[in-house]
């Protein structure tokens, strides 16, 4: 069975994730446990708060290196929400710093036009590129989004958009690096199919 570790560096909604990857068939842990980390077919490095502090965090117990060294080894990483932002080169959120850069790319807040941020509710996420993470996922399926910031992708690894006044980046990819800014653990069968097919991914890599 698929075992997929949620990492745990005290910010994030860990439960519910690890819930969602348990109903589609996963054997789910959370920890911060290098050993644990390294036993995992896959990683998912969850979040919510502000970025800046969920670095220093990171940074402190040594999960910034160990997540470098899976992706160098080609464990499939996903980043959700917060998860997503902290792959990125950097945020300009209070005051700005430098995130793991995994992704390319700056993390700025949402241009939303007047709308009440932060940006609370379902969307419809437009797939830019076929995905293995999008598999059986239609264009234009509604996920449940809570944020402020979205970050500014490179073309090459822009994977899904939506829009909240301006569109903006909800989804990336760059060879085993994934990540989506909305919620699939509380986007129903859509997100439990966006779980499903990161396990897949975890599953297809060799031992």
């Amino acid at each position: 069975m698929t075992r997929i570790c949620v990492i745990d560096y005290g910010m994030g909604n860990l439960r519910s994730v690890e819930k969602a990857l348990e109903h589609v068939g996963v054997t789910a842990t959370i920890s911060d446990d290098p050993t644990e980390v390294r036993a995992a077919d896959g990683v998912i490095l969850p979040g919510v708060g502000a970025f800046p502090r969920a670095m220093e965090r990171i940074r402190a117990i040594g999960l910034d290196e160990l997540i470098a060294e899976r992706r160098d080894a080609g464990v499939p990483i996903l980043g959700i929400c917060l998860g997503l932002q902290l792959l990125f080169d950097s945020t300009t959120e209070l005051g700005g710093g430098a995130g793991l850069g995994l992704l390319a790319g700056a993390v700025e807040s949402l241009d939303a036009a007047g709308l009440k941020v932060p940006h609370i509710g379902w969307s419809p996420v437009r797939w830019e590129r076929e995905s293995r993470l999008a598999e059986g996922i239609e264009s234009e399926t509604p996920f449940y989004f809570v944020h402020s910031f979205a970050p500014r992708t490179e073309p090459g690894e822009l994977l899904g958009s939506a829009a909240y006044g301006a569109r903006f980046t909800c989804a990336a990819e760059r060879d085993n690096v994934f990540g989506v800014q909305f919620h699939p653990e509380k986007s129903s069968a859509a997100g439990l199919r966006l779980l499903s097919n990161f396990a897949g991914v975890c599953a297809s890599i060799p031992a």
